[in-house]
């Protein structure tokens, strides 16, 4: 596939790097923006954003010479989670998790100074401003590469502290693989990402404790031509996941190649995607 550099899009919630060739990667929760209208009503706890993605843009530095979309979000996700339903629904049931408009970190902690969450229309305002540009960019750049391959993928990268225990028990596997439960794709594209990840030296799971969150689950239509994979990465594998969330690069190199091939290998397995 040949692929082709282009300029970037690039507003107030995020950038898009459009690609050449059928896979759009989208990082929701790299946003580390916390505007000061925000920070003012936030507790001292807030400014240290320690549940963001960190440095999957510089992880994923090589898609773009792949002939990769790249869509990064800019805002932090404790302003609002780009990888939630608008409704605020728990993907989860029954399971701890975050909501649309955290009112706490993933270890508990309050984001808020009491009486200070956001209400219903600040709620509102945050999805107009911030979730549906993001989503609007995501579901156009879907639909131009669709239109341009007649099939494409969607990869949603992620990465987590490896121990949460509010979150899930025991350590997470490095590479956690989420498919909505085999609902967002084709099975041979995950079996032929999944088999890569068995023959590394990485632990990995498959539609365990995440199984891809709403990005995966309501745009994944493998029917339609539209297959999608989230990723969940443990951040150990190539940063600090404690403050100052140093990146490793001798972590990083070696993961990177792995990720590089699992791309390609989901690439070359899509069915109906032509050059």
């Amino acid at each position: 596939m040949t692929t082709h550099a282009s300029t970037p899009i690039d507003t107030e919630t995020y950038t898009l790097h459009p690609g050449s060739v059928p896979l759009l990667i989208s990082i929701p929760h790299l946003g580390t923006d916390l505007p000061p209208e925000f920070a003012t009503h936030m507790s001292d706890t807030a400014p240290l954003k320690q549940d963001t993605d960190w440095h999957l843009d510089r992880l994923y530095g090589f898609a773009t010479g792949l002939g990769a979309s790249v869509l990064q979000a800019k805002v932090s996700r404790y302003v609002i989670d780009l990888n939630r339903p608008p409704s605020g629904e728990s993907l989860y049931p029954g399971q701890t998790t975050t909501g649309l408009c955290p009112t706490e970190t993933f270890r508990g902690e309050p984001l808020y100074a009491e009486a200070q969450a956001p209400d219903a229309a600040q709620q509102t305002d945050r999805l107009a401003r911030y979730w549906q540009p993001y989503h609007g960019a995501l579901r156009a750049e879907l639909d131009r590469l669709k239109a341009q391959h007649g099939a494409v993928l969607l990869w949603d990268a992620h990465s987590i502290a490896a121990v949460l225990p509010r979150l899930f028990e025991g350590q997470l596997p490095d590479l956690n693989f989420g498919t909505a439960d085999g609902r967002s794709c084709a099975p041979s594209i995950i079996d032929s990402v999944v088999a890569h990840a068995r023959n590394a030296r990485f632990s990995h799971v498959l539609n365990g404790r995440f199984k891809g969150g709403y990005i995966t689950r309501h745009y994944g239509a493998p029917d339609a031509g539209v297959h999608a994979i989230q990723l969940e990465m443990a951040q150990h594998l190539y940063m600090l996941e404690d403050p100052p969330f140093t990146y490793l690069e001798y972590k990083a190199t070696s993961v990177q190649p792995l990720l590089q091939k699992m791309l390609q290998q989901a690439l070359a397995a899509l069915p109906g995607a032509t050059a």
